[in-house]
């Protein structure tokens, strides 16, 4: 069994990452850190963790973990994985991994000089309706893509929350703008080239809340839009010259919605619905990047990808400072 380490008693780790955890069949949580030693001993009670750590460091000096969860604020997210990584423990890194491109390769560095497993949590790329996705649009469902369009809205002005705080690298393009182009570059096996954007921010956060982004893949369009402070709604849709899939639930399928596609084929005029019942995204996660750790050859989401996908990221915030396209 790999021994999961958990760098933080984070909201997502109690209630997603924990719980798949010790719902996965190749895994068990051996323990919890916290800066307060106390809230790490509470947590690993509430969750039968054997050992609880009052630092960090403490953690990843253990002879009991194999590998690591951090959930930590984004702005300490790349110095912990390459600490860990530096410790010889496997790195399973919540999104997004960094605020800049040029802050992930020193984490592939370490990942490359330590020979462990180190992986960014997009959830999204363990889900089976992803891979239907993009199996329906390789096999010409929808004839040829010519535009995908995507929403991802929530509500929250709590100035506590990292969410709203630029110095832990909050903001709506890293929290939730990375979910509609990370899924159009997996549906696809496409990069984008270039950008143009609009992004508006807090006048008291100074955070991005909401940016409008345009990604020119060259043979389609990609466009987003992504907020922190408009009425909770995710969707993305892939519209062809034949057809178009709508995906109903993309980011936070069994919680926002079921988890279900729809694909319209207007060549033989019907509407055909695929349903993922049962589905466990984080359970997938953590029992595929477990086996990994484990050398099973196991697809999980790439350092690689990391990259290309926070370059875009990168360009948007770019593109949102001038009028016209910027390249990745």
């Amino acid at each position: 069994m790999f021994r999961w380490g958990v760098l933080s008693t984070a909201k997502i780790a109690r209630d997603h990452v924990i719980p798949a955890i010790l719902e996965s069949e190749n895994g068990v949580l051996a323990g919890i850190a916290s800066r307060d030693g106390a809230r790490a001993a509470a947590l690993a009670t509430r969750f039968g963790a054997p050992h609880s750590f009052g630092s960090y460091d403490d953690l990843l000096a253990s002879d009991a973990i194999d590998g690591v969860y951090i959930p930590l604020p984004t702005s300490e997210h790349a110095e912990w994985a390459i600490r860990a990584a530096d410790a010889g423990k496997h790195v399973l890194v919540e999104k997004p991994l960094a605020l800049k491109a040029a802050d992930i390769e020193p984490v592939i560095a370490a990942r490359d000089r330590n020979g462990v497993v180190v992986s960014e949590a997009f959830m999204v790329f363990y889900h089976p309706q992803w891979a239907k996705v993009r199996d329906l649009i390789a096999a010409g469902a929808i004839g040829r893509l010519r535009k995908v369009q995507g929403a991802f809205t929530y509500f929250n002005r709590d100035p506590d929350n990292m969410r709203n705080r630029l110095d832990l690298g909050g903001g709506a393009l890293p929290d939730i703008g990375v979910y509609p182009i990370v899924t159009t570059r997996l549906a696809t096996g496409a990069e984008p080239k270039r950008v143009r954007a609009t992004v508006k921010r807090d006048r008291d956060f100074r955070t991005d809340i909401l940016a409008d982004v345009t990604a020119d893949f060259c043979d389609f369009e990609l466009s987003f839009y992504c907020s922190t402070q408009m009425a909770l709604r995710q969707e993305m849709v892939f519209h062809g010259e034949d057809g178009f899939i709508s995906v109903h639930a993309p980011f936070n399928a069994g919680d926002f919605d079921h988890h279900r596609i729809e694909l319209h084929d207007q060549r033989r005029v019907e509407a055909r619905v695929f349903r993922f019942p049962g589905t466990r995204q984080y359970r997938i996660q953590v029992e595929a990047f477990a086996a990994r750790a484990r050398g099973q050859d196991i697809a999980i989401f790439s350092l690689e990808d990391s990259l290309r996908n926070q370059l875009v990221v990168n360009a948007s915030y770019r593109a949102g400072e001038k009028d016209g396209w910027e390249f990745v």
